[in-house]
């Protein structure tokens, strides 16, 4: 009896070479669709996190919490989290929140741990959407600059000054 030997027949060269087909393939759609992100800037490309419009709502007289808006622009290429709001001013008790409705209309505040910033997108915080919720301290009047400190999942800590306003004016 003689051994087996494999030989190549045109059946088994156009089986491997199907087999081989869908990889390849993959391979060459994945490579093509990171030439076009490259391509476009995007590739690599962190958060570039820049804060404007940042207002303080001027604390309501017997009202233990006012809240700070920040509008925080996201030019880069990855998302980034606002992860904490500090503040000089202000020894504790900051906090994220974001602004959710009831079934009957009411609005309330809803603490979280952090706001997404997406990338090439717009946090904009305003009384409908979320906010940073602050101790109120009396010392502070329309006009004054308040201090804060917003920390950022990848882009680290940015100093702001806020613009205390009244509810409405703004």
């Amino acid at each position: 009896m003689t051994p087996s030997v494999w030989t190549p027949t045109r059946r088994r060269l156009a089986d491997t070479a199907l087999a081989a087909l869908a990889p390849v393939c993959a391979c060459v759609l994945a490579l093509g669709g990171l030439a076009v992100w490259t391509a476009t800037g995007n590739a690599g490309t962190p958060a570039r996190i820049g804060v404007t419009d940042a207002r303080l709502f001027l604390p309501s007289r017997g009202v233990p919490e006012t809240a700070a808006f920040f509008k925080i622009i996201n030019a880069g290429g990855a998302q980034d989290r606002l992860m904490g709001v500090t503040s000089s001013d202000v020894t504790e008790g900051i906090s994220l929140s974001s602004h959710r409705m009831t079934t009957g209309g009411a609005a309330y505040r809803w603490p979280t741990e952090s706001l997404s910033i997406p990338a090439g997108g717009t946090l904009d915080m305003s009384p409908h959407s979320s906010d940073v919720t602050v101790p109120a301290a009396a010392r502070w009047a329309e006009g004054d600059l308040v201090p804060f400190t917003l920390h950022f999942e990848h882009s680290g800590r940015m100093e702001v000054l806020a613009v205390v306003v009244r509810p409405g004016s703004w």
